[in-house]
């Protein structure tokens, strides 16, 4: 029986590692309460099309930021064999297939935009979904550029460039949305259309930020050499493949199951739509920060990997679940305490807010799994064993989260609480089935 004394090691580099990535990602979720706020106090109908067109783009941002997930374990592996050369030249192989899949993202949203008046949304909506999908649709391929390079830095344990880098992103994206949906300084009014481009103006300057850090500070030295002089590495570019697909398409399926569950909601009119909107940005606050923590996870587990050390492997995993509960025990004891208060933050509908209230429930419920889920698909990341992830989510969000969210919404009639009701049945199930195959992939070679 291992003690929890044994793990101390493993809490403190976890926090090191984790902390800042955690702190990025609070900014992202910044942004989001910024963007919420901000769009539903301009107006209730900018709120509800956000909301839709914002899970549209998650599910293909999700998707490409799980790709992108494929180089943390290979520069892990080269970190922890100092191979730091070979790690530059990952990242050369890995901004070549993110820019690829971004380019098959954008062409597959961009058929989606041509139907969007076909997916049975609030009529009055669409003026505000099209243009505001255009703006965010030209941002995708920057979000992927972004995530080559902070895959990398994470992977060499330097998780404080991306979070310093992001924060000031975020910032700025906060400024614009102030100053683009509201008119002010001179700008005309835009709404929900100036959100959209705020986002996009930050996106495109984090790339650049990161980019140009990475080509001239001394701490990238080395890897520079390798990523300028050694070529695209075909066994590289299909290992990265072969990662980042299984890791993407698991991530996305996730995504999925809200996303589609946003169409459902759609169907149940604009209050529906706006307090889903709402709810989504709360639960996305705590996936964020668990997330946070599932990288620093995934880098050391991949380290330890990298040395065949699968003692430190399982450690690493279970120590960072310890801390992964300690934060769903904090934030469901805060959302419980503000249950009545959240709704109010973001609209004076008191038809939104009530609903929001219901919508805790299923909140509460799924905090375990979700953080059951985000450790050891992490964990599975670090030791590469991706491609059995994607059955696991298969059976998980599409064979038992989407038709039980359409049959306690709509069979039941228990309307958007039904819809949100069947979250807690698919993300447990995922958490229990990674942790499953975690243990048999491992325990037998940390007995040896």
């Amino acid at each position: 029986m291992v003690r929890l004394t044994e793990y101390k090691g493993h809490y403190k580099a976890l926090f090191v590692l984790g902390v800042p990535i955690v702190i990025g990602q609070l900014g992202m979720i910044i942004l989001g309460f910024a963007d919420t706020l901000m769009i539903g106090q301009h107006s209730t109908n900018g709120l509800a099309a956000a909301s839709f067109v914002n899970n549209l783009f998650n599910l293909a941002i999700i998707f490409s930021t799980g790709f992108s997930y494929g180089l943390t374990p290979i520069v892990g592996g080269m970190y922890g064999q100092k191979k730091l050369t070979s790690a530059g030249q990952a990242l050369k192989n890995s901004i070549l297939a993110n820019m690829l899949i971004a380019l098959l993202l954008t062409l597959i949203m961009f058929l989606l935009y041509l139907f969007i008046d076909k997916l049975r949304q609030p009529e009055e909506l669409l003026p505000l979904i099209r243009p505001y999908y255009i703006i965010l649709l030209i941002s995708l391929v920057f979000v992927m550029l972004f995530n080559s390079f902070k895959q990398f830095a994470d992977g060499i344990t330097d998780t404080q460039t991306a979070m310093w880098i992001l924060l000031g992103g975020n910032t700025l994206n906060i400024i614009g949305n102030y100053v683009l949906i509201y008119g002010k300084l001179g700008f005309p009014e835009l709404g929900l259309v100036g959100a959209g481009v705020s986002t996009l103006i930050s996106r495109i300057l984090m790339v650049m930020v990161f980019a140009f850090i990475f080509f001239t500070a001394k701490r990238f030295a080395e890897y520079r050499v390798g990523f300028k002089r050694l070529s695209i590495s075909k066994a590289l570019f299909k290992q990265l493949n072969s990662l980042g697909w299984p890791i993407g398409l698991q991530m996305g399926m996730e995504t999925a199951s809200f996303s589609l569950s946003t169409i459902m909601i759609g169907w149940l009119g604009t209050i529906a739509l706006a307090s889903h909107q709402v709810m989504l940005t709360i639960s996305t606050f705590a996936f964020m920060m668990y997330y946070g923590m599932g990288a620093a996870i995934a880098v050391r587990v991949s380290h330890f990997h990298g040395q065949n050390d699968w003692k430190n492997v399982r450690r690493s995993a279970f120590a960072g679940f310890h801390i992964i509960m300690l934060m769903a025990l904090v934030f469901s004891t805060l959302l419980f305490l503000l249950r009545y208060q959240l709704g109010t933050w973001f609209t004076e509908s008191d038809d939104v807010v009530l609903t929001v209230v219901s919508l805790t429930v299923p909140l509460l419920l799924y905090q375990f799994g979700d953080g059951l889920q985000i450790t050891f698909a992490n964990a599975l990341r670090g030791i590469s064993d991706v491609k059995p992830m994607m059955l696991f989510a298969f059976i998980s969000y599409f064979l038992i989260s989407l038709p039980a969210g359409y049959f306690f919404g709509f069979v039941l009639e228990w309307g958007t609480l039904g819809v949100w009701m069947a979250f807690p049945f698919g993300l447990t199930t995922a958490g229990v089935l990674f942790w499953l195959r975690f243990n048999k992939k491992t325990l037998k070679k940390f007995k040896r």
